[in-house]
């Protein structure tokens, strides 16, 4: 039997982009920042996330789920209760992502006049190059 490779994320066929691309999704970090705090009912969390559709948020806890990231408990109530909590696994992802979600809020200011700067030069050089 062939020894697995190493993991190589640069490489087109290595599993582990399916994972980059699960916490690459800013739904799937938000829903990770939140169930960090407590375990959630489903509507609660698309109440909390502003601008996530009910599709989108069933969608992405159903890939959380099958990852292994989160656990589902349906609760035997009319109509069904749903709750996510994070596994011990999601647990351990979302103490890296919530490092993110620090980051961009300690640094937004700094990217939001990197952007209007940047704006400001390509408006200047489009203007140039238009004469």
């Amino acid at each position: 039997m062939k020894p697995p490779m190493a993991p190589n994320p640069y490489s087109r066929q290595c599993p582990t982009r399916l994972v980059l691309d699960r916490i690459a999704d800013k739904w799937t970090v938000l829903i990770l920042g939140l169930l960090r705090q407590r375990a959630w009912r489903f509507n609660a969390l698309l109440r909390e996330i502003e601008g996530l559709s009910q599709k989108v948020l069933s969608q992405t806890l159903k890939r959380m789920e099958r990852d292994g990231l989160v656990h589902r408990v349906a609760f035997p109530t009319v109509p069904v209760t749903v709750e996510y909590s994070l596994s011990s696994l999601g647990e351990t992802l979302a103490g890296s992502v919530n490092v993110l979600i620090e980051w961009s809020e300690t640094h937004i200011n700094a990217v939001v006049a990197a952007q209007q700067a940047y704006d400001a030069r390509q408006l200047v050089a489009k203007q140039s190059g238009a004469r």
